[in-house]
């Protein structure tokens, strides 16, 4: 039998020599780790690794696509035909005059140095509309905020130099000429989201997606602001939603059932957290390269996938038709002022 003494001798060798290879292969560990080329995921990305890589945390489950829910049609004018629907059924809030204290939400959203960024299309001969739209916009929209205007133009000596107020600037970008109206209608949720992919997700915080050809009558402000934002369409406020204008052919990616829907959304008005606003343009994009891979063409083009993205994809903030008003309609009684609306336009010789 060894001696206790010898035991103990031998028990502290092996347990030293296990102690040396282990600091030895960890450190091995650590020099294959750092070797390894992992790096390679965002060469192979086409936008940034921050819009196309979520982070899985312990016990997040992956999202799992729900059948359509049956649900009553939420009303804007439920309570009384003077009043409007303050609150979606998702608890999202109708914003309307009233609804809302101005001065208490520029004591809250100043201090948080924002920067809002508004984009807009001036394609063919919708340049005309350029400068009475910016001269509106810096007359009522979100003063004493950051703000950048984006320009996306097939002619950019078309667009008109208008002078700007401190903190706001004008970008005028240029995009490739298409054959007809409806290519480029189809083309811009495209282009705004490799717009944000590339730059405008350095340059704001927000961002809003607007017709060019319309203009600012009342101040538009932080009220807007939100995760997702849409715009009620102001000709379809007040109808049942079998009525929408919706995509209603099984074939499209943008198609909506009858008892789908809750408002009809206008295209013309969209927005909110630059990511957001992202991640939908992208979602809708997707959308209409698949009906076009499939010889399909929406019935209201990017409206008709705008529409559908939102029955899954609820707005966090709903704009009532006040943001986006037709002026060849009398304003109803249900709605105080207007804030944004359409102009007077020949859309034939537009389209032309």
């Amino acid at each position: 039998m060894l001696h206790p003494a010898m035991r103990c001798h031998r028990l502290a060798l092996g347990l030293g020599f296990c102690l040396l290879v282990g600091t030895a292969l960890y450190a091995l560990w650590l020099c294959v780790k750092n070797w390894l080329p992992f790096s390679y995921v965002p060469y192979y990305l086409p936008c940034p690794e921050i819009f196309n890589m979520k982070l899985q945390y312990k016990g997040e489950k992956p999202f799992q696509p729900v059948a359509p829910s049956q649900y009553p049609q939420p009303k804007l004018l439920e309570q009384r035909p003077t009043e409007l629907l303050t609150l979606t059924p998702w608890l999202a809030p109708i914003i309307s005059e009233g609804t809302f204290n101005p001065e208490l939400l520029q004591h809250i959203y100043q201090p948080l140095n924002l920067t809002i960024g508004l984009t807009a299309f001036a394609v063919g001969k919708y340049t005309c509309f350029v400068q009475r739209f910016l001269e509106s916009a810096e007359q009522f929209f979100m003063h004493g905020y950051w703000v950048r205007y984006y320009i996306f133009t097939d002619d950019p000596k078309a667009i008109p130099r208008v002078p700007l107020g401190p903190g706001r600037l004008l970008s005028v970008i240029p995009i490739r000429e298409h054959s007809s109206w409806e290519e480029v209608s189809m083309r811009q949720m495209e282009t705004v989201s490799q717009h944000i992919a590339a730059r405008a997700h350095r340059e704001v915080d927000y961002l809003f997606c607007l017709s060019v050809d319309m203009v600012f009558q009342n101040p538009w402000g932080p009220e807007t602001l939100g995760d997702l934002v849409a715009a009620i369409h102001p000709g379809y406020y007040a109808v049942p939603r079998h009525q929408f204008p919706y995509e209603r052919r099984h074939v499209s990616t943008a198609f909506v059932a009858d008892s789908e829907g809750d408002f009809y959304y206008g295209g013309a008005v969209f927005g909110g957290r630059v990511g957001r606003v992202y991640e939908f343009t992208r979602g809708c994009h997707m959308a209409i390269l698949a009906d076009k891979a499939n010889g399909i063409m929406a019935a209201w083009q990017e409206e008709s996938h705008l529409n559908r993205r939102f029955i899954s994809h609820k707005p966090s903030k709903v704009l009532s038709p006040e943001y986006l008003w037709d002026y060849r309609k009398p304003r109803p009684a249900s709605l105080k002022l207007i804030r944004f609306s359409t102009v007077d336009k020949n859309s034939n010789w537009l389209r032309s």
